[in-house]
């Protein structure tokens, strides 16, 4: 697969957060100019993410990468990561937004994949996707580790796909009165699809008959899929079925094995960022 990478203005943007006037420390012991290499190594089992902007970042410090695993690798414990030589300096500079950028992204990465395998364990023909629940500000990250962790992204924004909720069709009179409108609304946008949230089995086959492309089923249980899922699929055959709500790791087995065509979840989003250790010493 072919990594994005965040710009250059994003990661002088990490720089800027954390090293606004410059490293205190390493200007006061002298030993700025001094040089030596830093290296990350993994300490458990783990999918990578973000090791090209780590690096990146390095560079940007004023750094030489040596090495560098791409994301979507798949580690075990003692794994060299990534390594970087270069000016004391720079490299205190880096070390640690570095890390954290390489340990939240990884972990993100390492919890979808497991989840993205459970699914697919049972389903193979499953889509998982994550919704827009990261926070503020992380979106480019953590769309890349989904991505190395083997999902893709529900929806980028508001600006680009028509999920319809409750909260919608409430300004429309309900939701019974915004599906008489809804072809109405497919015929605006053809080249779209047009997704609908159902919070009940009644809505949810309301919904699909009327015509939707997508109906979304919000926290219903397995056991409650299991049972709807047939009667969509008989009742309209086209329309596809995803499940959100309180999926994760756990219960995603159960999900998948429901029937439904698409799982969308924020679990991954929230967790133990991955182990990695850091090593620095000076070359002489």
């Amino acid at each position: 697969m072919m990594w994005y990478q965040l710009s250059d203005s994003d990661i002088d943007g990490f720089i800027e957060e954390d090293v606004p006037y410059g490293d205190l420390t390493t200007s006061l012991l002298g030993i700025g100019t001094l040089q030596g290499e830093i290296t990350f190594t993994s300490r458990e089992c783990t999918i990578l993410c973000c090791t090209e902007e780590a690096a990146q970042l390095l560079e940007r410090c004023g750094a030489s990468v040596n090495a560098c695993m791409i994301s979507g690798t798949s580690v075990t414990p003692g794994a060299t990561i990534l390594s970087a030589s270069g000016p004391a300096e720079a490299l205190h500079t880096g070390w640690k937004v570095a890390l954290n950028l390489l340990e939240y992204a990884s972990g993100i990465a390492t919890r979808t994949e497991k989840i993205v395998s459970r699914a697919k364990e049972v389903n193979p023909d499953i889509a998982i996707v994550t919704t827009r629940k990261s926070f503020p500000g992380t979106k480019k990250v953590v769309l890349k580790a989904i991505q190395a962790g083997g999902a893709l992204p529900h929806r980028l924004g508001l600006s680009g796909s028509i999920l319809v909720f409750r909260q919608h069709t409430e300004f429309l009179g309900g939701l019974e009165s915004f599906l008489h409108r809804l072809q109405e609304l497919k015929a605006k946008i053809p080249e779209h699809k047009v997704m609908v949230e159902a919070e009940t089995a009644e809505e949810a086959l309301i919904v699909a008959t009327a015509g939707a492309d997508v109906v979304q089923v919000d926290k219903m249980t397995p056991e409650e899929l299991t049972a709807l899922v047939p009667l969509i699929h008989k009742q309209a055959p086209n329309v596809k079925i995803s499940a959100a709500g309180g999926i994760n790791g756990d219960n995603v087995a159960a999900y998948a094995e429901s029937g439904v065509d698409i799982i969308v979840l924020s679990s991954v989003y929230f967790g133990k960022p991955s182990d990695i250790g850091v090593s620095m010493h000076p070359v002489i």
